[in-house]
């Protein structure tokens, strides 16, 4: 990737010199160029076209790599939003009549595409939740399955919090 800059000159040998945006700039060509399969195009710099052609240079597990590793970050990253509880310290001797109207809910917004994951948390190395941690697309859905669990109209649920979280990298 790197090539002698010819508007540089220098009394000792030739330094090749590129700057971190060039650098960045042919590092997204190249993805770019792995991720449409590319092999070689007049439009792309022959240094860019190397990579994207010669297995010699650039392995195909390392071009696939490469262009994976690129994905999960967002330029505009997505805001969740984390719903929080507590759950009473007998919690699995009481949850049971509520249980499938708590998990029902939970599917139907899965379903509707507000939440996206939930479930119990607890201290590492014990057996019995003293939580749930749930992740929902928006606030309101978020405060609509509160209104709406039974675990919480029923004093399963002692406390939770709902705070907003900005996905930086991943896939939610």
């Amino acid at each position: 990737l790197l090539q002698a800059t010819p508007s540089l000159s220098y009394s000792s040998p030739t330094i090749m010199v590129m700057s971190f945006r060039q650098i960045l700039n042919r590092a997204s060509i190249v993805a770019v160029a792995t991720r449409l399969s590319i092999q070689h195009s007049s439009t792309l710099p022959a240094s860019v076209a190397a990579f994207t052609t010669n297995p010699t240079v650039l392995s195909s597990n390392t071009r696939r790599s490469f262009a994976r590793s690129t994905s999960p970050l967002f330029s505009t990253p997505p805001t969740r939003y984390l719903l929080s509880y507590d759950y009473i310290p007998d919690v699995l001797e009481k949850r049971g009549p509520f249980r499938e109207g708590h998990i029902g809910l939970a599917k139907e917004m899965l379903e509707e595409g507000t939440c996206v994951s939930g479930g119990p948390s607890a201290v590492p190395g014990e057996s019995v939740p003293n939580g749930a941690l749930f992740i929902f697309t928006t606030k309101d859905a978020a405060e609509k399955f509160v209104a709406e669990d039974p675990y919480v109209s029923n004093g399963i649920v002692t406390g939770h919090s709902i705070a907003e979280w900005t996905v930086v990298v991943g896939t939610n």
